[in-house]
């Protein structure tokens, strides 16, 4: 992966992993005739995170594991973006390092599913929904894809996600966070995203 990276955020901090002007935040919301809502984009001169939102990450050191990452800033392959890398173990009882974005209890009911643009190494990573019907920090959403290492669109439709210590069906009118993540296994994480959508 060719790259140069500002590192903004290490280990388990839960600091914001962007910080994002006044100008940015008052950017309109992006959409292309109703069929795209563009959440947050990376990969312009001036990041840009829908109203309201905000971008952190961590790792399971925050709950006694030992897993490590760097997020923040970086240009992967001529592209801005947002990266996270680092080593997941399941030493500890931990597995996981994750970048999140929290939403303020959107509704997401009118779209299909969820797009992204990232550029990988090869790996599978995890996409987490969390909506108000979760309470206990396992309980989420999740769906599984393969990040190549090329910038890629990836499609998740709502259908692909499986409740995890849910038992309400997935509810796209009250979303909550949409997380990245390596997750529960040994492996080196390496993901990259310019930009995050929902698609209809």
């Amino acid at each position: 992966m060719t790259t140069t990276r500002r590192s903004l955020l290490t280990m388990a901090s839960l600091a914001p992993l962007y910080s994002i002007s006044a100008e940015s935040l008052a950017r309109p919301l992006t959409y292309a005739d109703r069929d795209r809502l563009v959440l947050s984009d990376f990969g312009g001169e001036q990041p840009f995170i829908m109203p309201g939102a905000r971008w952190r990450g961590f790792t399971d050191r925050v709950m006694g594991g030992v897993s490590d990452a760097d997020f923040g800033a970086s240009v992967v392959a001529g592209r801005r973006c947002a990266r996270m890398a680092g080593t997941v173990t399941r030493d500890s009882g931990g597995g996981f390092i994750q970048m999140a974005m929290y939403l303020d209890n959107f509704s997401a009911a009118e779209f299909s599913g969820i797009e992204l643009f990232v550029y990988g190494n090869d790996e599978d990573y995890n996409l987490h929904i969390r909506t108000a019907d979760c309470g206990w920090h396992d309980e989420s959403y999740r769906a599984t894809f393969r990040a190549e290492s090329r910038w890629q669109t990836i499609r998740l439709p709502w259908e692909k996600f499986t409740p995890n210590s849910v038992a309400a069906p997935l509810d796209t009118s009250n979303l909550q966070r949409i997380g990245l993540l390596g997750w529960m296994r040994d492996f080196q994480a390496d993901l990259a995203i310019s930009e995050v959508a929902f698609y209809s």
